[in-house]
């Protein structure tokens, strides 16, 4: 719904599909998906959050990746190997180069948002998996209501999983 002044006023949250297809072409592999319970972020369970603004730089979503999806992901896109991944899942945090590549996998992953009537939406700020997560930053990735959570399995890589939240 577009009103006169305000413009688009609801965010388009993205399907299962909407997601594979976009990981899937993004990291030149055949991802699978399925349904998982919500993503509960804490200092036990560290997870990446990219935070995607409007026009207004209103927050208006979070999508939020434990931390092997987050080491895998990044990994893929850069075509590095499997194991380049291992230090990063065991330390709990990202180094600084899968934290770049993951970046550039939630900048694109803007798209998933940006459709006809709905706020264009960019990415604004990646907290990286290890970091310590601004308490707002936080609550946002424990909204209930319209989200998506998901297990991703990433192939020749492994499984993890991401939460799609709109704020």
């Amino acid at each position: 719904m577009t009103h006169a002044t305000l413009g688009p006023v609801e965010t388009h949250l993205p399907g299962p599909k909407e997601v594979r297809d976009l990981l899937g072409g993004l990291l030149g592999r055949e991802v699978e998906l399925r349904t998982a319970p919500p993503l509960v972020v804490s200092r036990k369970r560290p997870a990446s959050v990219g935070m995607y603004v409007d026009a207004r730089m209103v927050v208006r979503a979070v999508v939020v990746l434990d931390v092997p999806l987050s080491a895998y992901a990044a990994a893929a896109i850069a075509l590095l190997p499997p194991p380049a991944t291992v230090a990063s899942i065991e330390a709990g945090a990202l180094d600084e180069a899968l934290a770049e590549n993951l970046h550039e996998v939630l900048n694109v992953a803007a798209s998933l948002f940006n459709v006809p009537d709905a706020p264009h939406l960019k990415l604004h700020a990646l907290h990286p998996a290890g970091l310590s997560l601004p308490a707002d930053v936080h609550a946002r990735t424990l909204t209930l209501g319209r989200r998506e959570d998901l297990a991703v399995d990433v192939p020749g890589y492994g499984s993890g999983r991401l939460s799609v939240v709109l704020t």
